[in-house]
């Protein structure tokens, strides 16, 4: 039988948290299919990813292509996009299959962080109602879609960096999103790496340059080239 949702999970060099999350996942097993997209990993991540997914794929790196390889080899009616580093909620196929037959074609999760500071609650917070507000999705927040949805809109833009906005913004076309309260619970690492405040200035900057137009390889160089 089909699966209802396929779990899609982009990865690069995760050794030390895919085994975690895909353990995290096997009860899902019996009604979502799980597919693991590596883009290049030479860390030991496939081998640990192989026994715990239904699917292992290997492509380019750039986390656009590797969900959109993950999508074109989904058997699920629906997608479900999740990080590595985030956790879904215990009754997130039941909600998915609510919104979904109550006619939403794509939604997300609240957000929560791993971290008991009050600062990344605060940060959830204004994460959660700034997509409330505005209808778009953040990677970290689990973003789902139907089939046909995803490919009405032709998949991720093949773009290094706001993938998750751009496609975000194809999708409000279709409808508005189902903001789902259940929560996933992302990891805080890469904030408490490079600093809360430097971060937040630097999504802010980067997202208000995304918006102006500037080219997203651009704001990947920035992103990803952080020391």
């Amino acid at each position: 039988m089909r699966p209802s949702i396929s779990i899609v999970i982009p990865v690069l060099n995760e050794a030390g948290q895919i085994a975690v999350q895909l353990q995290a996942l096997q009860a899902l097993r019996e009604q979502c299919q799980l597919i693991v997209v590596d883009g290049g990993s030479d860390d030991g991540s496939t081998v640990l990813a192989a026994p715990l997914a239904d699917k292992l794929l290997h492509g380019p790196r750039g986390r656009a292509k590797q969900m959109n390889l993950g999508a074109a080899e989904a058997d699920g009616e629906c997608l479900l996009f999740l990080h590595v580093d985030t956790r879904l909620p215990a009754d997130a196929v039941t909600v998915i299959h609510q919104v979904v037959a109550e006619g939403y074609r794509w939604g997300r999760f609240d957000v929560a962080f791993d971290s008991p500071q009050p600062v990344f609650k605060l940060i959830a917070l204004m994460m959660n109602w700034r997509s409330r507000l505005t209808g778009i999705a953040t990677g970290d927040q689990a973003l789902f879609v139907t089939r046909q949805a995803f490919a009405e809109v032709g998949g991720f833009p093949d773009i290094a960096l706001m993938e998750d906005i751009a496609i975000s913004a194809k999708l409000k076309k279709l409808g508005r999103p189902c903001c789902i309260g259940s929560r996933v619970v992302t990891s805080a690492r890469r904030w408490q790496q490079y600093g809360v405040l430097p971060t937040i200035l630097l999504m802010w900057r980067l997202r208000l340059a995304y918006f102006f137009g500037a080219d997203p390889n651009d704001l990947a160089l920035r992103y990803y080239g952080r020391s």
